[in-house]
């Protein structure tokens, strides 16, 4: 039997990703409150000049947190704002997270952004 290991609060993930973005000097809030416990989360990467990056979260098969770019490139910020509206009206437990940094970093660890 595959034991999965217990999953870290969204509320908690989110307060500590925040932090880390300060931390390396870019900008970085809550856009959007989720579900503190379960919430999938979005992060909005705001590049300058009206353009964005936008990352989501999902699980793997094992429930592991796994990041993925919907949109698979930098895009107008009007249609990343525009996706994350269907997002919200989809799934109204997201959160989403803007971050501000002129070098287009996610600060994700496994290599997005």
């Amino acid at each position: 039997m595959h034991e999965t290991p217990p999953r870290l609060k969204t509320e908690i993930w989110v307060q500590a990703h925040i932090r880390r973005c300060v931390t390396e000097g870019a900008f970085a809030t809550v856009a959007r409150r989720g579900d503190p416990d379960a919430g999938a989360i979005a992060l909005k990467i705001y590049l300058g000049g009206a353009k964005a990056r936008l990352f989501m979260q999902s699980r793997d098969l094992d429930g592991a947190p796994i990041w993925h770019e919907p949109l698979n490139e930098t895009r107008d910020e009007t249609e990343i704002d525009a996706r994350l509206t269907k997002e919200c009206a989809f799934d109204p437990d997201i959160w989403i997270v803007e971050i501000e940094d002129r070098d287009g970093r996610s600060f994700l660890d496994d290599g997005a952004g």
